[in-house]
């Protein structure tokens, strides 16, 4: 809902870069963040950006350089996130790199810093979201995003176990060798400090896998949840069967936010076809991502930051300004 009482549809994309240049010593930003990168961004009729955050620049832990660590860091992304919403865009905040060292199935590095993805949050998500709620409880209009893409069912013996580490932590991740925060946890930590902002929660599979979600969501006093997803043509539930199996329930019970659509060709047609189911739906959804990298190596919609789209970028550019 807007702040009269809309139902609105968010369309939008992720804008890649502060979960990683501060942790690595470059910045804050990955390319451009003034007044003419937004007017490109709504220059598609987006209107909603995702921002990926990271715990020890947030938190401010000795392996980030003091420069881009702490209030310098924190302070980076309000005015960030002010700017999208002064422009009448909805900034998504997300927990995208975060603290605690794994070295199991499908570990993305060894490294305890948060510097690649884990596969649940650690016991430094606590304070991490108790500030960022805190910083942002006051403005209704920005959704929290609690973690980017769990992945549980790797490390865990069962899916049913990694849906009980998913919402319980602790020693329901037997798998994880640090302190996990599970999202129950995560939900009171955010409430706990009087926000009532939409909180989204990603499923397992790396947000692809919404199969017992309403089973396993966690409470809430607000009743202010959503469920967030994630696809690629590359993830086990690329197919509008799956769609229709597992994701339907879920946007029939709870609002439903795509967090990240994207495809590895370069191109726009599996987007087109999700879009498409999504659309039928009216369900929202953003593409990964608004930086100038190759698309060849990855979804990258955009050649320049005044909106030059990709081939892959074209189908969401075209298909947001046929759409509104």
């Amino acid at each position: 809902m807007n702040e009269s009482g809309t139902a609105v549809t968010l369309h939008g994309v992720n804008r890649s870069g502060t979960e990683f240049m501060c942790v690595q010593g470059y910045g804050f930003f990955d390319g451009p963040v003034d007044s003419a990168a937004i007017a490109a961004i709504k220059s598609w009729h987006a209107n909603a950006v995702r921002v990926p955050l990271n715990e020890d620049c947030w938190i401010g832990t000795s392996n980030v350089k003091p420069e881009y660590a702490g209030a310098s860091y924190r302070s980076a992304i309000k005015g960030w996130v002010d700017a999208l919403r002064n422009a009448g865009l909805t900034p998504i905040v997300e927990m995208h790199w975060s603290r605690g060292q794994y070295t199991g199935n499908s570990s993305g590095c060894a490294d305890v810093n948060a510097t690649c993805q884990k596969p649940m949050p650690g016991a430094n998500a606590v304070p991490f979201w108790s500030s960022v709620a805190d910083t942002f409880k006051d403005t209704d209009q920005v959704v929290f995003d609690l973690f980017n893409e769990p992945y549980p069912d790797r490390s865990e013996s069962s899916t049913t176990q990694g849906w009980l580490c998913w919402r319980d932590g602790g020693s329901a991740c037997p798998g994880i060798p640090y302190q996990v925060s599970g999202f129950q946890t995560l939900v009171d930590t955010v409430r706990a400090t009087g926000a009532k902002n939409v909180i989204m929660l990603g499923g397992l599979a790396y947000s692809n896998d919404l199969g017992q979600w309403l089973t396993y969501r966690p409470t809430d006093p607000t009743g202010n949840l959503a469920a967030a997803w994630h696809v690629y043509n590359f993830n086990t539930c690329s197919s509008t069967s799956c769609f229709d199996s597992t994701l339907a329930p879920v946007a029939a019970k709870v609002p439903l936010v795509v967090g990240e659509i994207g495809e590895n060709t370069c191109s726009h047609g599996f987007i087109d076809q999700v879009m498409a189911w999504l659309d039928a739906r009216k369900l929202g959804y953003l593409g990964w991502t608004w930086n100038t990298w190759d698309c060849s190596s990855g979804p990258s919609l955009i050649s320049n930051y005044d909106g030059t789209a990709t081939n892959f970028g074209a189908g969401l550019r075209d298909h947001f300004r046929a759409i509104g």
